[in-house]
């Protein structure tokens, strides 16, 4: 399959592109991130999520250290060419770092951020190092 593919996508400046991952089957949004040319081309190959961390500058396999991994049932490309959607299974139940189904567990109410989701998975039994 030829790469022409990625060409199409409008990089940033740091050759990035937003990754929002949706689990398929809900609608309900679980997290977002970033990809590099590389991170979406693994992604496409093996069929699970692979993005970019800017905090550790390094390919970042969803689940390599959780186990939970998210498996791509489809890829989308917004209108402006800028933003990438993941329609995934997210394996495991959890896709956020705090053990909760999503990153997006919090909500602004009066004016504080306040918290909506219970832990599902203790971070502790995720992350063994």
């Amino acid at each position: 399959m030829t790469e022409s593919w990625l060409d199409e996508i409008k990089w940033t400046e740091e050759g990035l592109v937003p990754v929002i991952a949706q689990v398929a089957d809900s609608g309900r949004v679980v997290m977002f991130a970033w990809m590099n040319r590389e991170s979406l081309k693994l992604t496409v190959e093996n069929g699970y999520a692979v993005y970019w961390s800017r905090s550790r500058q390094r390919l970042w396999r969803k689940g390599e250290e959780s186990g939970n991994q998210q498996k791509v049932i489809d890829i989308q490309l917004d209108c402006d060419e800028d933003v990438i959607l993941l329609k995934i299974e997210q394996q495991g139940g959890v896709a956020c770092h705090t053990g909760r189904e999503s990153c997006f567990y919090r909500s602004l109410i009066e004016g504080q951020w306040q918290t909506k989701e219970a832990v599902l998975k203790d971070p502790l039994d995720m992350y063994k190092k």
